[in-house]
């Protein structure tokens, strides 16, 4: 016992004696590996190394009468399935769970990383009361069942080396129009933009990328990614894939590897950036490549963003052929003491492959107003040009959509949405004709309505339920619940 107590009491004195030393420094000397390395959240210490926890699960279930819904034409077209009912019903059910663990240690050169991200997704969809079955890709173009979705070893500080399996380096932001109904070209790129969706599975995989931040904002990436391409790709949010994503397929070698360089700047109310892309290079050709720019600045009561992307060959190898897409977007906001007001327009123009050249064209435009503190009003409207020759007939086609919105905040934790409108134009396949008719009689028009309830009481968990309800004798009702944890 008092060589116990001796022990403890010199520890005790040699501690006092480095906090008091430490004081007068004005150094705070921390013996938890976590805290030297300024990581927190959910976190387990060793002696050399930090991890961190984090993960969520969601879960949403709809059900109702709405086989045809979603889009079906190819990206950059107007062609919108609207829900029709044909008094069967469809539901789906689907569960996503991830986990991530990030372990980080000191090194010479800054934080020494290892990076592993586990996700299901367990989906389950019937159509029109048929047998229940599950599919291979969902809706967002995701993979199905248990699969690790990041493998990755990092290491750096203001320049950062990554090698593995993680997202892409590109920099596709400052390209999502600011009016609430958004652009119709522009809802078929993933996150809503121009030109390049984030979910090309030619960005990403396995890569080895190099970050570096200049300082001023200013940040520069260099990456080779896709070296393994051994996956189908999904193109678009509308493209089907058959084969099992989780079993990997055989490897294109002339799609394999890409090239991906960016720099970007954000600062003084200002976020701009470039993204350069080469396609397929590892066989000593690049078969496509693509650039992408936006930028957006603030100017006190006002927003303005421009964007442009080309693709040359665009997505070689898919069911778009090869042609060349040059789609640009340009969109204005003002925020006043009780409006918001947007307007927004964009250009897609095709050049050679399957689909011959057009021009495409669209605007939109929205105004907010702030009934009361928790009221506001939304009242918004978007057209849409789609420039077809088909067997050299002008089978030009055009889409109008007008939308009224309200969203009040019944309480801090509810907040209840209701939105009416309707889809006009010749683009509109006339439902009369039978179910699913895209191609025949057409220049019809489609009204609705949606009403949507929100809650989140906080602790990172959310849910709604939302039901909506068509002209075409559609309805869906789908109920979300969530909840995260880092």
């Amino acid at each position: 016992m008092k060589l116990k107590s001796l022990i403890l009491g010199s520890v005790a004195a040699a501690g006092l004696s480095t906090a008091g030393y430490a004081a007068d420094l004005g150094v705070l000397t921390s013996l938890d590996v976590c805290d030297a390395l300024g990581l927190s959240g959910l976190t387990i210490s060793s002696d050399t190394n930090c991890l961190q926890l984090s993960g969520g699960v969601s879960y949403e279930f709809n059900y109702g009468d709405f086989r045809t819904e979603g889009v079906v034409a190819a990206t950059f077209d107007s062609n919108r399935a609207i829900g029709i009912g044909d008094g069967a019903a469809d539901w789906s059910t689907k569960v996503e769970a991830w986990l991530k663990a990030v372990g980080t240690a000191d090194s010479d050169f800054g934080p020494a990383k290892a990076v592993i991200k586990i996700k299901e997704v367990d989906l389950t969809r019937v159509y029109r009361n048929g047998a229940a079955g599950t599919t291979v890709v969902d809706n967002d173009g995701e993979r199905i069942g248990l699969y690790i979705d990041e493998a990755y070893v990092a290491v750096g500080d203001t320049t950062v080396i990554m090698a593995g399996k993680k997202g892409s380096i590109a920099n596709l932001d400052d390209d999502a129009p600011f009016n609430f109904l958004g652009l119709f070209s522009s809802d078929g790129i993933d996150g809503k933009g121009v030109g390049i969706d984030a979910d090309y599975t030619g960005l990403g995989g396995h890569v080895i990328q190099v970050v570096s931040d200049l300082g001023n904002g200013v940040n520069v990436g260099i990456g080779l990614e896709n070296l393994n391409d051994d996956t189908p790709h999904v193109t678009s949010s509308s493209t089907a894939v058959t084969a099992p994503l989780g079993a990997g397929g055989a490897v294109n070698v002339a799609r394999a590897g890409t090239l991906v360089g960016v720099i970007s700047y954000a600062g003084e109310g200002i976020t701009a950036h470039a993204t350069g892309l080469a396609f397929g290079i590892l066989d000593g050709n690049v078969e496509s490549w693509a650039v992408h720019a936006g930028a957006t600045g603030t100017f006190d009561a006002f927003k303005v963003r421009g964007a442009v992307s080309y693709w040359d060959n665009f997505k070689f190898g898919t069911q778009n052929g090869n042609n060349d897409l040059l789609n640009a977007l340009l969109s204005v906001e003002g925020t006043f003491d009780l409006f918001k007001i947007a307007l927004s327009g964009e250009v897609a123009n095709n050049t050679g492959g399957a689909a011959g050249n057009y021009t495409d064209y669209g605007f939109g435009g929205s105004i907010g107003v702030n009934v009361t503190e928790g009221v506001a009003i939304n009242l918004g409207a978007r057209y849409f040009f789609d420039d077809v020759t088909a067997a050299g007939v002008n089978a030009d086609k055009s889409t109008i959509q007008v939308a009224a919105q309200v969203v009040a905040a019944v309480t801090e934790t509810i907040k209840i949405t209701g939105e009416i409108g309707g889809y006009f134009g010749n683009a509109i396949a006339d439902n009369s004709y039978g179910p699913g008719n895209l191609t025949g009689f057409r220049n019809d028009s489609v009204v609705y309505g949606a009403a949507e309830l929100a809650w989140a009481p906080g602790g990172g968990f959310t849910s709604s339920i939302k039901g909506e309800v068509n002209s075409e004798e559609s309805y869906k009702v789908t109920f979300k619940a969530a909840k995260s944890f880092e």
